[in-house]
């Protein structure tokens, strides 16, 4: 349940936090105060939608956060989104996506309002409120199907995209042997292009080398060592008399010979050195050979063999794709048996719990001063048609709202009013097996009013037993049945227009009653609003 909704810039919410309760929360005030902006508030925080346009005027960004009490533990969770749009999202301090926010919230907020009421009217929600109604008897051998769903999906791709017909498999089959071709003629090898690229830098700089080697060759080999050598022979003359002496010159001689090492190493370098202007042209052409094949086929001779090797791979299967797809093809007839019993055995379930619903759903309505409709589930096992994600079954929800008409499709027939009686009564139905821990109805009173809004209520009422539920109303039955009562309002202050929110007293609740109820809070108002409080 939502312990505290915290909203922030949102609209003509300046910052404004409501403390929520258990039971059934009822929201009321003037038209424009910002109740629809709560229920926004609670779409954005379940990972929905965000305008930019919704940030407050002359702000920066908007915020909304939820203390959550879920499965026995407190939980935050927190989005913001700035005029730069950027979106931040949190759950209990740790980043989240927006997509990972809804995931998450699906199971713990459950919205309904006048255009929730649009999803009663699309065909494919049907068969998935029957299956919310059948739950754990379903779950399980759907979860199966639909695993076998995505596999199916997988196996039809891979049959279409890989192989088509004669005419494809062979300019394929051209280019990938053009490009094994290609690559191969090179016979590459890991480690050459560094290598030859090392080569070409040294023809390139053989003079200046060169140079630098005889510099360095006629200073070593000819005063250096000269002068060491006479270094030496003036020390033997004296390494006896001291052990000084004696140590220095052998210092000495180490170096004498390190010298004539190094002396003997650049004399070698100066050998290895060579300008050849044909070798050089052969490094030259097979590094542009590589570089093309890099431009082609990837950034690194090790990606190119990689490459190679994948192009042979698909060279084998298309050579061999008859087998192939006769391997894929009878994967793809299993799956499909499999998914045919799966399809059937649900489609056995559903008609099972389809019939169940249709009775709890007319007495339902009939609750809601609804006593002339009929409604009935339309649920056909169509073997012909291809798999879906919920298997084979064509679902569709019908009533007749008068005595003596046919039974049509929901969206031909039913009003505002009625349609929001439906949802109400499919969701008193489904509140013990519904996943949301929370219920929230925008103005689902649209379009009912005097016995209807107090059956409207007394479901309502009944739902909130096992459900936190909000409800936003602008009817006094309904706001009677509150457990909690919540006052939206406006004001102007220094020429901007601000909301917020109180939570009243039975004395304030009982006021704010007669004012929906009349228009006026007079002493017969008042009276009205305390005997729909006693009756509540």
């Amino acid at each position: 349940m939502i312990n505290t909704l915290h909203i922030k810039n949102v609209g003509i919410i300046d910052d404004v936090t409501i403390n929520l309760n258990d039971g059934l929360n009822i929201l009321t005030g003037e038209t424009g105060a910002g109740k629809t902006l709560i229920i926004d508030s609670l779409q954005i925080i379940s990972g929905g939608r965000f305008s930019k346009e919704m940030i407050r005027k002359g702000q920066e960004y908007s915020r909304v956060e939820a203390a959550l009490y879920i499965d026995n533990e407190d939980v935050v969770v927190t989005r913001e989104i700035n005029q730069n749009g950027r979106n931040t999202c949190k759950i209990n301090g740790s980043l989240v996506t927006v997509a990972e926010l809804k995931n998450y919230m699906k199971n713990i907020i459950d919205i309904h309002g006048q255009h929730e009421n649009v999803s009663l009217l699309d065909q494919t929600t049907h068969v998935k409120y029957i299956d919310t109604y059948a739950d754990n008897e379903i779950i399980e051998i759907k979860e199966k199907y639909q695993e076998n769903y995505k596999k199916y999906l997988n196996l039809k791709e891979e049959i279409d995209k890989n192989f088509g017909d004669d005419k494809e498999k062979q300019r394929e089959l051209d280019l990938l042997r053009y490009q094994n071709k290609e690559i191969e003629d090179l016979e590459l090898k890991q480690g050459e292009e560094e290598e030859l690229e090392t080569t070409r830098q040294k023809i390139l700089n053989s003079e200046k080398i060169i140079n630098s080697l005889e510099i360095a060759c006629e200073q070593i080999s000819g005063t250096s060592i000269d002068g060491i050598s006479t270094s030496v022979r003036a020390l033997e003359k004296i390494s006896s008399i001291d052990l000084k002496y004696e140590t220095t010159l052998n210092n000495l001689k180490s170096i004498y010979y390190d010298i004539q090492e190094l002396s003997r190493d650049i004399e070698n370098y100066k050998e290895e050195i060579y300008f050849d202007e044909e070798e050089r042209n052969k490094i030259e052409t097979r590094l542009d050979m590589i570089y093309m094949l890099k431009r082609k086929y990837g950034n690194s001779i090790e990606e190119i063999l990689k490459y190679n090797e994948e192009i042979k791979e698909r060279i084998e299967k298309i050579q061999n794709s008859e087998e192939y797809v006769k391997k894929l093809k009878q994967e793809l007839k299993q799956t499909e048996e499999e998914m045919k019993k799966q399809g059937e055995k649900m489609h056995e379930i559903r008609g099972k719990h389809a019939q169940i619903l249709e009775k709890k759903i007319n007495q339902e309505l009939n609750d809601l001063e609804m006593q002339n409709a009929k409604f009935s589930v339309k649920l056909d096992y169509k073997e012909d048609k291809k798999f879906g994600p919920n298997g084979l079954d064509e679902t569709e929800f019908m009533i007749s709202t008068n005595i003596g008409e046919d039974q049509k499709p929901l969206a031909k027939i039913a009003s505002g009013g009625e349609m929001s009686r439906i949802m109400l009564a499919i969701k008193n139905i489904l509140s013990d097996v519904d996943r949301g821990s929370t219920m929230v109805f925008d103005e689902i009173d649209t379009g009912i009013s005097g016995k209807a809004a107090n059956s409207v209520g007394e479901k309502l009422k009944s739902i909130s037993k096992v459900h936190q539920i909000l409800c936003v109303t602008h009817l006094a039955n309904i706001a009677a049945k509150g457990d909690y009562n919540y006052y939206i309002s406006k004001e102007v202050k220094e020429k901007r227009t601000k909301t917020s929110i109180k939570k009243l007293t039975e004395q304030e609740t009982i006021s704010e009653i007669a004012r929906i109820a009349s228009g006026d809070v007079n002493e017969i108002a008042i009276e009205h609003a305390k005997t729909l409080r006693k009756i509540a």
